[in-house]
């Protein structure tokens, strides 16, 4: 398989395509464990994407991608900068979501994220703690966190 200029493995790449012609100065590549878009010809922008970070993954065919073998995924992703990312007119969409699910999927498992970390859930398991003053020494005094709330 080709590698990328960091030697990572390239499992797809692909442009944005007009109709099924790839004239685009818009390109995708998939390697294990991200993603990465480089969009514009005179300014271009480089974009990295770890996989773990994607939350939900959305296909999205008009009739004219349908004729033509196109499709934009959309990735809604846990990021500070964009919280979607549109792989606009790619070829053979469906197998491509597949598969970013499949390396999505293992890359979490990779991190050991678990959905809590995402969604804005605790880290500290309820059953390890018995009462306040417990969850005050784990977190520590000096964090800001005011337990007491009769003051």
């Amino acid at each position: 398989m080709a590698t990328n200029s960091l030697n990572e493995e390239i499992i797809w790449k692909d442009r944005k395509h007009f109709m099924w012609f790839p004239f685009s100065f818009t390109k995708y590549e998939l390697t294990e464990d991200r993603l990465y878009s480089q969009t514009g010809f005179l300014n271009t922008h480089y974009d990295e994407l770890l996989l773990y970070r994607v939350l939900d993954i959305c296909l999205e065919r008009n009739l004219a991608q349908k004729l033509f073998g196109t499709g934009t995924i959309t990735l809604k992703v846990k990021a500070d900068s964009e919280s979607i990312i549109r792989l606009e007119n790619i070829k053979s969409p469906l197998i491509v979501k597949r598969e970013l699910s499949d390396l999505v999927e293992e890359a979490r498992r990779k991190m050991h994220v678990v959905g809590k970390e995402f969604y804005g859930g605790d880290n500290i398991p309820s059953s390890e703690f018995n009462d306040e003053e417990d969850i005050e020494e784990e977190i520590g005094e000096d964090d800001g966190f005011d337990f007491d709330h009769t003051k």
